[in-house]
């Protein structure tokens, strides 16, 4: 039988240490093969900037190659950060992927600027930036149903494909605005974990229907560590956690293996794995049993899971492992 719930991957274009960036994207595009024939739900890619470990900067452009690459799987942004653009821009691009890949395209909308204070300043954008998030909300969805809220402006590409929207976020405001628009969110707990539960009941206690979504729906994210062995899942668990202290840790500086192992014991290293918490690692049955649990805790419509396997090969065999015995179980 099918799963009892879609399962969706977010992608964040990681670039490994010391590796090529045309060789991560290039990762990513055979996955993103792998992920649609074996009949997930949806493949996201993340806005970051100024991080030698993530390439997905140029969401929209990705999303374009990845179209080109896929046939089934939806795609879209988990998320873009809207207060680094013109709404009008993000309707433009993702009114052009709506007419290239038709209904198989969403838009996840963010508040975060998705970088440091520096990176922000390079954007042309500030902390008030943010403060009109909902009004550009309003504005970039008025634009995608054809019903422009400034006289005379439209998208073009963009103006009446309804691109969905999609809310993210990793606290109670995300939550509350989603509801309050009456629009689906999604929690970005595979990296904050702390106010998931309050936010899913928050979301679901305050959600208002609209003309897009009569239901509340709840996309919870985890990370997924699955191989055919407990001792395989767990070892991969251990580069995983020291691939995160490196980018976390050592933006702008060069670190070695001896200087990652020293940070994982360290205070700021320890804060880092604990946003780590909502992981999954073991064989098929754990990772299946701990989804499971997971979503049937959160309430979630969809589960939105990273693949933190590491290398290309056991990446691919998670996906396999995954579609095997959770997607077509």
């Amino acid at each position: 039988m099918a799963a009892p719930y879609p399962v969706s991957i977010l992608d964040l274009a990681t670039v490994r240490h010391g590796q090529p960036i045309a060789e991560s994207l290039k990762e990513s595009t055979e996955l993103a093969v792998l992920a649609d024939e074996l009949g997930f739900h949806r493949l996201w890619f993340a806005e970051h900037h100024n991080m030698a470990t993530i390439a997905s900067s140029a969401t929209s452009v990705l999303l374009a190659h990845m179209g080109a690459h896929t046939t089934n799987i939806r795609l879209g942004a988990g998320g873009i950060m809207l207060p680094n653009h013109a709404p009008l821009v993000i309707a433009e691009q993702f009114g052009t992927l709506h007419e290239l890949y038709g209904d198989r395209i969403d838009l996840g909308l963010g508040r975060a600027p998705g970088t440091d204070q520096k990176t922000l300043m390079a954007l042309r954008r500030t902390n008030q930036s943010a403060d009109r998030f909902p009004s550009d909300v309003l504005e970039l969805q008025s634009y995608l149903k054809g019903e422009s809220r400034i006289p005379g402006i439209n998208a073009y590409p963009g103006t009446g494909t309804n691109v969905p929207l999609i809310l993210l976020g990793s606290s109670h405001f995300g939550a509350q605005l989603a509801a309050q628009l009456g629009l689906s969110y999604s929690f970005a707990s595979h990296f904050a974990p702390q106010m998931l539960e309050s936010a899913a009941a928050l979301y679901r206690s305050e959600f208002t229907a609209s003309k897009d979504l009569a239901e509340p729906y709840f996309i919870a994210a985890a990370n997924v560590i699955i191989a055919d062995t407990q001792q395989r899942a767990e070892e991969l668990w251990e580069r995983a956690k020291r691939a995160r202290i490196r980018s976390m840790l050592g933006r702008g500086r060069q670190l070695s293996d001896d200087d990652v192992e020293q940070l994982v014991h360290s205070v700021a290293g320890q804060q880092v794995l604990q946003m780590l918490e909502m992981t999954a690692v073991g064989t098929p049955a754990v990772v299946r049993d701990w989804l499971d649990d997971f979503v049937s805790r959160m309430n979630a419509n969809e589960v939105i899971v990273t693949n933190m396997a590491g290398p290309l090969e056991d990446r691919r065999r998670a996906l396999q492992l995954i579609s095997e015995h959770i997607i077509q179980r």
